[in-house]
């Protein structure tokens, strides 16, 4: 059993996944914050591969990507970075990124090393539903694994019960078709989480984009499984990018009591 579907079975409700770009705020600051992230409560640690162009991501994200880049962040480094984590890290680790920089790697090369470090998952937003059907996603399951497909408010019934079908792990539930970070209508939120409960849906669902405090976060937990943070968590690092465990205890405090 994946430590995904793990998880899921022992806690149905208020999941915490809380993105954290690698190398950001410094080049080895990702195995720290990891730690400090299951010490303080996170339930997944989403790791974001910096990327130039990262659509989906708001501009707290990209500058963040940026600053990772700078500092040195590749896939290969964040491989070695990871090397030996199974020793600490007992949380579902997911990887977050772009096509681009994993093709460049190799596909199948990046799959095998991410699943010999320890990678639970993969979440890549721009490789498309029959992409996946018709060349990637078996390389994926080759690995172990857990593929996570994104739906949004737009995303039709029919497109939606097919990724349903195709992901495994979660499904991620947009909150809007904003990038990260942008404000939300929680009203409007909650119908479309009404919604995807009235579907009886096989994966758990998170809820990301724009969960950025206790308020919030308890607001989409309403109607989904759990949630995503990322750009508030981010943000909160800029702030303090020189004892950044602090700041990650300081975050998780303030949206988990």
């Amino acid at each position: 059993m994946s430590r995904i579907k793990a998880l899921f079975d022992q806690k149905q409700q208020k999941v915490l996944n809380v993105y954290v770009t690698a190398g950001y705020p410094e080049l080895n600051s990702t195995l720290s914050l990891m730690l400090a992230l299951e010490k303080s409560g996170a339930d997944i640690i989403e790791l974001g591969m910096p990327y130039s162009d990262p659509l989906a991501d708001g501009s707290v994200i990209q500058a963040s990507s940026l600053g990772a880049l700078e500092n040195g962040m590749t896939i290969k480094t964040l491989f070695e970075q990871l090397k030996g984590m199974r020793a600490q890290i007992k949380l579902p680790v997911i990887l977050m990124g772009y096509m681009n920089p994993v093709l460049q790697y190799g596909f199948e090369a990046f799959c095998r090393d991410a699943a010999a470090v320890g990678v639970d998952g993969l979440i890549l937003p721009d490789l498309p539903e029959y992409e996946f059907e018709t060349e990637y996603g078996a390389v994926i399951q080759q690995y172990g694994l857990d593929f996570i497909f994104l739906v949004t408010p737009e995303t039709s019934a029919e497109r939606l019960r097919k990724l349903d079908t195709l992901s495994s792990g979660f499904l991620y539930a947009v909150s809007s078709s904003a990038t990260t970070g942008s404000e939300k209508d929680f009203d409007a939120v909650a119908t479309y989480l009404q919604r995807l409960q009235t579907m009886q849906l096989n994966n758990p669902v998170l809820v990301g984009f724009g969960i950025k405090d206790k308020a919030t976060f308890e607001s989409v937990c309403r109607f989904s499984n759990g949630a995503i943070i990322g750009s508030a968590y981010i943000k909160a690092l800029e702030h303090n990018t020189k004892n950044a465990v602090l700041e990650t205890q300081h975050f998780l405090e303030s949206i988990l009591q």
